[in-house]
């Protein structure tokens, strides 16, 4: 999961920036994709869409009359939702953008996920131990508001 940025007005060229900017950091970083579902919206214009046709990458628009078609974007709005903005009151755009980095973190990085067997997207759960007790070291994030837990020797 990645956020691209935080603005009160969206609109297609700035959308477009901040698809450039994505595809940049993730090319420094080596890692590429090769699809993206989006929606139908009009903020994706044909410069957006070229972005990502300069890099092979295919795009493959949802249906209109299929709601079903947007259950991961759905689930994963629901899930910020849930975790994040309903417990936190946000107070501009500057705190906006780095609440939503720290999730993006915490998401990414540690928050487990059923799909990947409990593992986090960047990085694997270490392998399962025997049934020893064992310390657990618990960090909170957010004021509080996350918390990570890690096993300690």
């Amino acid at each position: 999961m990645h956020i691209l940025g935080v603005t009160a007005h969206t609109t297609g060229a700035w959308l477009t920036q901040q698809t450039r900017n994505l595809l940049t950091d993730l090319d420094d970083t080596g890692r590429r994709f090769r699809f993206l579902i989006r929606n139908r919206d009009t903020k994706y214009t044909a410069a957006f869409d070229a972005v990502f046709a300069a890099l092979d990458v295919r795009t493959t628009k949802t249906p209109v009359p299929a709601p079903q078609a947007n259950t991961i974007a759905e689930r994963f709005i629901a899930s910020i939702r849930r975790e994040l903005l309903d417990r936190i009151l946000i107070t501009n755009q500057r705190h906006a953008t780095a609440v939503q980095r720290e999730y993006e973190c915490h998401y990414n990085n540690h928050r487990p996920h059923h799909a990947l067997a409990q593992a986090a997207p960047l990085r694997p759960l270490p392998h399962h131990t025997t049934t020893e007790i064992h310390n657990i070291r618990r960090r909170d994030r957010l004021s509080r508001l996350l918390h990570e837990y890690q096993q300690v020797a």
